[in-house]
């Protein structure tokens, strides 16, 4: 043990039992896993992902990049940092070896997230971060990292320890993590919780990391950054070794130093780069008997699992004396975790009294303080890498995580990159979990001196969230499972089940997707549910139709911008089917528009994209648009919709609702009617998307199963009989009703699927316009939707299948002239049919092309979209 009495401020009372690579070992509360691991003696905790070597423990934060760790118990835990993992009893852990394990269990905890606003954020409790949140007016939050801060938390002020600020976004939102079970019993309810914080003005106070330097074998168990030694001894009572070599380019290594010295420690030598040392320092040095050797530095070390040896020489000789040691402390300066400053776009500048990036000037919202401004941080020699004669194995580590060498960087910029940003994807340096807290700065040096270049004129990388590594877990929170993607019904979904519906996902909804009878397949129960609704009457549950409520002044004015087609001009009580594009001209969706009153629409939308239309208007409504007097809101799950569809469906609504007119002439098509169905106040339209007869019924939703079952009773003289989403799709498909996201994608116009007529030629402007006289747009071999026709009537087309002009497939490259949409077995037909977008395909409307199925080439005949009913006479019984 190296544990230290009457050091530290873990608490020795209460000690904790942990395992780490089969080894029962012993630690206190308040203990890191890495502060308890030295205790023990422990220093190679992994071996490095490419080369195998031994790894130790560097750091004592989030800035550590070596000493990963694999959880096993109670919950497995990849690739998480030691000095990160607060000790607990009964941790079970093992050191890496390369990449970790997932658990292949679900987690037991819970993951939450809350969200807090605040005029002020303080990130930080260190004594500058008190010292701002002190200061501070109004609602302050104080975040930091660690258990607790370094001094009493200012009144009035909100503390969150444990928190770490990972990502600083627009308009002063951040994210943090706030760990709440590996402190206590890691099966406490929430694991980890993520803050959505909202902050008027931010402060970061969130200190510096001290760098190393770059020397050949510098990355041996046993090599540590001096402040961190320092900060092993003082808050834990561990002595990291007995006898210890230093190696600095600055003051601050010194009390590192003479801490340990006056722990017991022996200081075999202290090698500082620069030429001279202050008077104090080294008058403090030789009180304690320690040698200092100006202008050195370490050329090499030696040992296995742990480092024996360090050999100090003069800079730029290759040959120097080696002291034994169990120990290497290590400060080539320090860097201003400007992390999160840069993250909001603050500016950085090269500071090269102290070797670092600092922040440059003033940000609208946050601001810098304590040593992340560089202020009452040590000028250093600056040192970036000790020279050293070249080896045919390159063992002078830039970033220990990747192992990512020196010659790896010199490689990158012998191959011609110069950017900063080419050079870190080039070597991987900074793109481990650490993100180059120690390594990227080191880089930045390195490849300034290979192109004789300054820092000053070197745009350091970006840096980007995550400061610290964010679990997947934390990151959906509650949104796992069920709640990952939540399934979603209709009112009548139980009467669905309980009827044997087979059911189908379309976006969340779970939709009846056929009725099998006993002894009835797929193919067998929609073509008698086809030929239901084309003879005798047949219902569907269509509630998952997305329906958005379109009110205020402006709400005319609006459509009319958002569809292809004029809508301004409908009449109260009359329908308008639309078609909605993008900015490109290409279709997004489509629906019916109802004029409810002259500043009051109901908008439907298909089932997939009813979130996405909804967020599309408000996009458009806030960031275009605002001057328009327009809300627009979800209503979809507050209406059962039920289509009644068929010959006979005029004779069922008649005998459900008695009060309403259901002769073609005063109920004409597209027209809407206020009634009572079954004693249900409802709103009926004239729609059809069969080509048949039909009426949409609308209820509150809570009525739906009442509407759906009085229907089934109304109708069963007929015959009536539900139907499902592959019904419905063989019936508009032989009508040649497009599907939006099957009959087209991201290149497809309304042109393009035959609808011309509802583009207006009369509107000045809407979504689209413009982009339908782009030559691309205008071309006369673009694909259009067409039939097909199999020669062989009993062929049923893959859906997505090429369509070629040969009898065969030729050698490569093979023109492909579109692909088939749908495809389907028609009852009315008497055969299969299908869809497909093709080059010019109503110029070719009666040729025959081919389409590769397996081994064999089938012969089809184009023909128009609509296959059935062309004229139109079914839909007005």
């Amino acid at each position: 043990m190296t544990r230290l009495p009457g050091r530290g401020r873990v608490d020795r009372t209460a000690p904790l039992k942990f395992t780490f690579d089969g080894r029962e070992l012993t630690g206190f509360r308040g203990d890191t896993l890495a502060s308890a691991l030295l205790a023990n003696g422990i220093h190679q905790v992994a071996t490095s992902i490419k080369y195998g070597r031994p790894r130790g423990i560097l750091a004592a934060g989030v800035e550590d990049a070596t000493a990963l760790v694999q959880i096993e118990a109670p919950f497995p835990e990849p690739m998480l940092g030691a000095t990160t993992v607060e000790l607990y009893d009964g941790l079970v852990a093992r050191g890496l070896s390369g990449q970790g394990r997932l658990a292949a269990e679900p987690d037991p905890a819970r993951y939450d997230a809350k969200h807090v606003h605040c005029d002020v954020l303080v990130v930080g409790a260190g004594p500058a971060g008190l010292a701002a949140a002190a200061a501070a007016s109004g609602r302050v939050l104080l975040v930091d990292d660690r258990p607790e801060p370094s001094g009493a938390v200012p009144n009035g002020v909100r503390f969150l320890s444990r928190t770490s600020a990972f990502g600083v976004y627009d308009d002063g939102f951040v994210l943090a993590l706030e760990r709440r079970g590996e402190h206590a019993a890691p099966e406490r309810i929430s694991r980890q919780r993520v803050w959505r914080i909202r902050a008027k003005r931010i402060v970061l106070a969130t200190g510096a990391h001290e760098r190393p330097v770059v020397f050949p074998d510098n990355d041996r168990p046993g090599i540590m950054l001096a402040g961190a030694a320092r900060t092993y001894l003082n808050h834990y009572g561990v002595l990291a070794g007995r006898r210890a070599v230093v190696f600095t380019t600055n003051d601050s290594a010194y009390d590192a130093a003479f801490d340990l010295a006056d722990a017991g420690a022996e200081i075999a030598v202290i090698a500082d780069a620069r030429d001279t040392v202050p008077e104090r320092l080294a008058e403090a040095a030789a009180a304690r008997a320690i040698e200092i050797r100006t202008g050195h530095g370490v050329v090499g070390t030696a040992g296995g699992d742990r480092i024996t040896s360090a050999v100090v020489a003069e800079l730029g000789a290759t040959h120097g004396d080696r002291f034994a040691c169990d120990l290497l402390l290590v400060s080539g300066g320090w860097n201003p975790a400007v992390h999160l400053f840069s993250q909001a776009r603050g500016r950085l500048r090269y500071a090269p009294k102290l070797g670092a990036y600092v922040p440059d000037g003033g940000h609208p919202r946050i601001s810098v303080v304590g040593s992340a401004a560089g202020d009452g941080l040590p000028e250093v020699k600056v040192l970036w890498q000790v020279p050293a004669a070249e080896s045919e194995v390159d063992t002078r580590f830039v970033d220990l995580q990747r192992d990512a060498t020196v010659s790896d960087v010199l490689r990158a910029t012998g191959a011609g990159l110069r950017s900063l940003e080419h050079v870190k994807r080039y070597t991987t340096i900074g793109t481990a979990h650490d993100q180059g807290k120690t390594s990227g700065l080191l880089a930045a040096g390195i490849t300034a001196e290979a192109l004789g270049r300054d820092l000053a004129e070197q745009r350091p990388t970006t840096f980007r969230p995550p400061y610290t590594p964010v679990s997947f877990a934390a990151l959906a929170g509650r949104n796992r499972g069920e709640l990952h993607d939540p399934v979603r019904v209709t009112a009548l979904h139980p009467w669905h089940v309980e009827h044997g519906a087979e059911f189908e996902s379309v976006g969340q909804w779970k939709r009846p997707w056929y009725y099998p009878r006993p002894g009835e397949d797929l193919e067998a129960a929609v073509l008698r549910e086809c030929r239901a609704a084309r003879t005798g009457v047949a219902l569907m549950d269509g509630s998952t139709l997305g329906k958005i409520d379109v009110q205020g002044p402006d709400a005319a004015a609006f459509l009319d911008l958002l569809y292809t087609n004029l809508m301004s001009s409908l009449k109260v009580g009359r329908i308008r089917y639309g078609v909605m594009c993008g900015v490109d001209g290409m279709v997004i969706d489509d629906g019916t528009v109802i004029r409810v009153a002259d500043d009051r629409f109901l908008v439907t939308t298909t089932t997939g994209n009813a979130a996405m239309v909804l967020e599309w208007m408000e996009e458009w409504l806030q960031t275009e648009w605002p001057h328009l007097r327009v809300f627009a809101t979800s209503v979809t799950e507050h209406w059962a919709t039920v289509p009644l569809v068929g010959p006979r469906s005029r004779a069922v609504l008649a005998k459900v609702a008695p009060d309403l007119d259901v002769a073609g002439e005063a109920f004409g098509f597209m027209t809407w009617h206020d009634t009572e169905v079954a004693g249900i106040a409802a709103r009926v339209c004239r729609i059809s998307f069969s080509g048949e007869l039909a009426y949409e019924i609308n209820v509150p939703s809570w009525h739906g199963i009442a509407l759906w079952e009085a229907l089934l009773e109304a109708g069963a003289e007929h015959g009536i009989t539900p139907y499902g989403t592959e019904t419905m799709h063989v019936l508009r498909a032989e009508k040649g009703y497009p599907i939006i996201g099957q009959e087209t994608d991201a290149t497809v116009t309304p042109q393009d699927l035959g609808m011309s007529w509802a583009v207006s030629k009369k509107k000045p402007d809407f979504l689209g316009k413009r982009s339908f006289t782009r030559a691309e747009n205008l071309r006369p071999d673009r694909k259009q939707l067409v039939g097909l026709l199999p020669q062989d009537p009993a062929v049923l087309l893959p859906e997505g299948s090429q369509l070629i002009e040969t009898d065969h497939v030729p050698a490569p490259p093979v023109r492909m002239l579109g692909h088939v949409t749908s495809s389907y077995r028609s009852a009315a037909l008497g055969r299969t049919f299908a869809l497909a977008l093709v080059r010019s395909g109503r110029e070719r409307v009666g040729q025959t092309l081919y389409v590769p199925v397996g081994d064999a080439v089938v012969p089809v005949t184009v023909t128009e979209s609509v296959l059935f009913d062309q004229e139109g006479a079914r839909r007005d019984g």
